[in-house]
C-alpha cells in the first residue's frame, strides 16, 4: 500500500483529497503546512507528496526544492495559478507534475498512479508508455501528459489515433486503417471523421499544420516526431 502526504492549508481540500484517494485504497496522511508535512515525514514512509503552493508560512515551491535537494518523495504541485511560466518553474524546483487548480479527485488519482508507477509502485505494464517531442503517453492507462506534466484530456477515438501513430511512427497510415483503429463510441463511419480527429489532435498537441501530424496527399497521415518506448 502506498502512502501519500497530502500537504494543504484549506481544510475542506484536504479531506475531498484524503477521503477520495483512501476509497482507491491507498494511506493517506494530511498536514496543514510544511511545518506538519516535515512531521510527517520524520516518522512515516511517505511515497508520494501532493503539495499546494500557495500557503501561509513556506510556500509549496520553497518547500518542492527542499525536498528535491534532501531526495525526499515525488511531489505533485497543486496551484491556482496554472499558466505555462508557473508550471515550469514547478518542474525545474523537483515537480514530478504541476496540477492548475481547479483539478477533479479523480484527475489527482490518475496522476498519483502514473507517478507511482514511475517510482515503481502499482501494476503499470513494461512497454506500455512511450515518449515524443517532449510528450509522454501511457497505452495501458489511457494517459497524455504534456511537457509539464499536465494530463491532456482525449476522446476514446482521439486516443486510438495517437495510439496508431506512436506504434507506427514515421510510417503513412491510410484514412483506412486509422478508421479502423479508432472504432469506438465516439468514432463515425466516415472517411472524414478521420480528418476531424487529426485536426482535434493537432490542436490538442499544439501542432498547427504538419508539425506533428504530415499530411500525405492521397495517401493519408505520418506522425513525424522519434517515438520512444519507456
Amino acid at each position: 500500500m502506498a502512502h501519500l502526504l497530502i500537504v494543504d492549508d484549506d481544510a475542506g481540500i484536504r479531506t475531498l483529497l484524503g477521503e477520495s484517494l483512501r476509497a482507491r485504497g491507498y494511506a493517506v496522511h494530511l498536514a496543514a503546512d510544511t511545518t506538519a508535512m516535515d512531521s510527517i515525514l520524520a516518522r512515516e514512509p511517505i511515497d508520494l507528496i501532493i503539495l499546494d503552493v500557495m500557503m501561509p508560512g513556506e510556500s509549496g515551491l520553497s518547500a518542492c526544492r527542499r525536498l528535491a535537494l534532501q531526495d525526499g518523495p515525488p511531489v505533485i504541485l497543486l496551484s491556482a495559478r496554472g499558466e505555462e511560466a508557473d508550471r515550469i518553474l514547478g518542474m525545474e524546483l523537483g515537480a514530478g507534475r504541476y496540477l492548475p487548480k481547479p483539478c477533479s479527485p479523480h484527475e489527482i488519482a490518475v496522476h498519483v498512479q502514473a507517478a507511482l508507477r514511475d517510482r515503481g509502485h502499482g501494476h503499470g505494464r513494461t512497454g506500455d508508455a512511450r515518449r515524443f517531442a517532449g510528450w509522454r503517453i501511457d497505452l495501458a492507462s489511457y494517459e497524455l501528459l504534456d511537457p509539464a506534466g499536465v494530463l491532456t484530456d482525449l476522446t476514446e477515438g482521439e486516443f486510438k489515433v495517437l495510439r496508431a501513430f506512436v506504434e507506427h511512427p514515421r510510417r503513412v497510415l491510410s484514412r483506412d486503417l486509422l478508421l479502423d483503429q479508432s472504432r469506438g463510441p465516439d468514432s463515425e463511419s466516415f472517411d472524414r471523421a478521420i480528418d476531424i480527429q487529426v485536426s482535434r489532435l493537432r490542436r490538442k498537441l499544439r501542432a498547427p499544420g504538419d508539425e506533428m501530424i504530415r499530411t500525405v496527399r492521397n495517401e493519408g497521415y505520418m506522425f513525424v516526431p522519434e517515438v520512444v518506448r519507456i
